[in-house]
């Protein structure tokens, strides 16, 4: 562990408030599988982003996407025989929670099952193609659709269990079976933001008392048909050929985001729970709050809801702009949500804002709904412990209407080991937290 600088500020939590750390951290992401293979490969700026390969892309507007190479959950699942229940959501959640399990080294028998919780961030779970073609194709007459026919069929065609794998609560289901985790259980439906939000909720579990421990993450894949097909139409996806240069976070020509998949997750404890059993500690969760734009142009323009999130955590934490070592920033590298994020840091960090160091990860592993936080967060957790952050990929020329110190070319030896981790929806929910080394 990186030890803090003696002229670092230190903040303390009211005595009758829980301390809540970080002591696991599981990823599974485009650029490694696994805390090592992560960290190593951001660290060295190698990108995630790559043609797509999942399916056909010559009739895609985006041809690029994030995908996991090599991935098999049955490296991870010990509950082999409830993979025909998970979709690949639910596979990368609960992988990502085994191996953050695996790396607090919490024994069997140290906690009580029904002290151990579950608050997992989800979104929208495709069905397949394939699972509906024999539907669709009894009910095809000469080329046309007949809906008097499918339900006649049709539905016998569709197994009955088509629907389990696609409901956003199965991933918090299938980790708190994994693990068994008998104690509060839920799942955070809110996009990027759902990662952060799951945070705050374990955060809160635990200094009520309701719980020793959380099992915290998010996970997502953008990387199937419907989505892309979706999403080419509702997103501004990057038209660059060349997945060395798409995505470009805070850029002056960067063009849309990349699809992507992945999930990580967080073992998230009472301190003193932490330290009695002599656990390696991460990093301390000072503060967790979310926000939203609300009602009318000018509020979403300046994402009110992410300058409410900010200005929360820094009261609660009692954390100042200028005690801030970086910034792991949405960077969702569209023309509009950068600027609209850049423009919220100014509102609630004021001066500050210029000089603080801000990282967009997006520029390694792209997006991927609920999962993109957390994975974004793990790189936090992790550079914390190490004393040293990843730069943002191809940000060559930091847009001058964002006025942002982006962390470009080459990692940063952090100073300061505090920093600030927001998200935010294009619909203006927002969440931001603030987490330091131990």
């Amino acid at each position: 562990m990186v030890s803090r600088p003696q002229s670092q500020t230190m903040v303390t939590q009211p005595q009758n408030i829980p301390r809540v750390v970080i002591t696991g951290v599981g990823v599974v992401s485009p650029v490694g599988i696994g805390k090592d293979a992560f960290w190593r490969n951001l660290i060295e700026g190698r990108t995630g982003i790559g043609v797509l390969k999942a399916f056909a892309n010559d009739q895609l507007p985006c041809r690029l996407a994030a995908e996991i190479p090599d991935f098999n959950p049955l490296d991870h699942i010990q509950r082999k025989k409830l993979l025909k229940f998970m979709s690949r959501d639910i596979q990368l959640a609960v992988c990502a929670a085994s191996l953050a399990m695996a790396d607090a080294r919490l024994k069997q028998g140290f906690v009580d099952p029904e002290r151990l919780g579950v608050v997992f961030g989800a979104g929208r779970i495709p069905s397949t193609p394939q699972e509906l073609i024999n539907a669709v194709a009894c009910c095809t007459v000469d080329g046309t659709f007949s809906f008097e026919n499918f339900g006649e069929d049709s539905l016998r065609r569709i197994s009955p269990l088509w629907l389990l794998p696609q409901l956003p609560n199965m991933p918090a289901s299938h980790v708190a079976i994994e693990n068994d985790a008998r104690g509060p259980n839920n799942t955070i439906t809110s996009r990027e933001a759902s990662a952060l939000l799951a945070l705050a909720e374990a955060v809160q579990t635990i200094q009520r008392g309701a719980a020793d421990c959380m099992i915290v993450g998010g996970c997502g894949s953008d990387v199937t048909p419907g989505k892309f097909a979706r999403m080419s139409l509702a997103e501004n996806l990057s038209r660059l050929d060349d997945p060395d240069r798409a995505c470009r976070p805070f850029d002056v020509d960067r063009d849309g985001c990349i699809l992507g998949e992945g999930a990580a997750a967080f073992l998230v404890e009472n301190y003193d729970f932490a330290h009695a059993r002599g656990a390696e500690i991460y990093a301390e969760v000072l503060a967790v709050a979310g926000g939203c734009d609300g009602a009318g142009a000018e509020n979403t323009a300046n994402g009110m809801g992410l300058v409410r999130s900010i200005n929360a955590v820094l009261k609660k934490s009692g954390i100042s702009p200028q005690q801030i070592g970086h910034i792991n920033g949405h960077g969702k590298s569209t023309l509009r949500s950068d600027l609209v994020e850049a423009r919220a840091y100014h509102q609630s960090l004021g001066a500050a804002a210029q000089t603080i160091p801000v990282m967009g990860l997006k520029s390694y592993f792209g997006t991927f709904d609920a999962g993109t936080g957390a994975v974004e967060l793990a790189a936090s957790v992790l550079g914390l412990s190490r004393g040293v952050v990843p730069f943002t990929r191809n940000c060559d020329r930091p847009d001058p209407q964002c006025r942002l110190n982006v962390i470009h070319h080459e990692p940063l030896e952090l100073e300061n080991l505090v920093t600030l981790k927001v998200n935010r929806t294009d619909m203006g929910q927002s969440a931001a937290a603030i987490i330091r080394a131990v």
